[in-house]
């Protein structure tokens, strides 16, 4: 993807990666007693904590975005609560996927304010909020770097760890850095589900409330990469970068991965089929109308 680092100002951007770092609490409990994943975890083990944690944050249905990975809230202040503090530019080994995950989330939300005011309705920003360790957020309780990227609705901000760019490369195959964008874009279409009044409800299945807030989000991830190719921005093999990640998280595609008997009564965010099918219908109609998921079939 072609970006400029220039292109939007930082302003909606809180770096706290330079306040300190560690396990907020000594790793994810991952709900149904498969213990945490630490540092010895199998791969069935760390493939469920992906299942878990990959856009598993974030509907736009008032509650707390770590509902949705499993009312995961680790007690206490996560490192980087109260004082934060950048990494200086000079110093920050994650520079350039920094300034590009800035890029990515500002020009989503430029795409969203436009998208709003052709419509006649207000658009309230989000911001990004860039930690390292553990993060403590504004009403969606404290989380470990763990949970991944997610979204809180309680307070309007995305929550990224950047080295989970590595867990998407290392654990499920999904590279890239329009994969990564995918990745932001998504969260953002969370977010875009807040500012609309959607109160989608949590529940799981196949057809549930949840794998339909999910795939909605994935569509207006595509709805914004169509903008991207508008811009004349994409790049060649961008556009399978996304494909893959989408496909990578679906529920099907994590639950055979780990082991287990894949189970469409468990679904929380749709088969890889859907997440791919709905990204796309976003991007070929870039119209966020084309991304109703809560009537018919999925």
């Amino acid at each position: 993807m072609k970006w400029k680092r220039t292109k939007s100002s930082d302003k909606d951007v809180i770096d706290i990666r330079g306040a300190g770092s560690g396990g907020g609490g000594g790793g994810l409990q991952v709900p149904g007693g498969l213990g945490k994943m630490g540092g010895g975890a199998g791969i069935v083990v760390v493939l469920v904590v992906l299942a878990i944690q990959l856009f598993g944050g974030g509907s736009g249905g008032g509650g707390g975005a770590l509902d949705d990975i499993g009312s995961i809230l680790l007690g206490g202040q996560a490192p980087g609560a109260n004082n934060p503090q950048p990494i200086p530019p000079g110093e920050d080994p994650d520079r350039e996927l920094k300034d590009f995950s800035s890029y990515v989330f500002n020009d989503a939300q430029d795409t969203w304010t436009q998208a709003f005011a052709a419509d006649d309705e207000n658009y309230d920003r989000a911001q990004l909020v860039l930690y390292s360790g553990g993060v403590s957020t504004g009403g969606c309780g404290s989380a470990s770097s763990s949970a991944g990227p997610f979204y809180c609705p309680a307070d309007s901000k995305v929550y990224i760890d950047l080295t989970f760019y590595e867990d998407m490369r290392r654990q499920l195959g999904a590279s890239g850095d329009f994969a990564w964008a995918y990745v932001i874009a998504h969260e953002m279409g969370h977010h875009v589900q807040n500012v609309s009044g959607l109160d989608a409800g949590h529940g799981a299945g196949a057809e549930g409330d949840s794998v339909r807030t999910e795939l909605q989000a994935d569509c207006y991830s595509g709805v914004w990469a169509a903008t991207v190719f508008q811009e004349g921005a994409l790049e060649p093999g961008d556009l399978d970068e996304a494909f893959t990640a989408a496909e990578a998280v679906g529920d099907d595609r994590l639950q055979a991965g780990a082991g287990q008997n894949v189970n469409p009564d468990s679904f929380t965010h749709g088969t890889a089929e859907q997440r791919r099918t709905w990204f796309e219908n976003g991007y070929e109609s870039g119209d966020p109308a084309a991304c109703d998921t809560f009537s018919g079939d999925i």
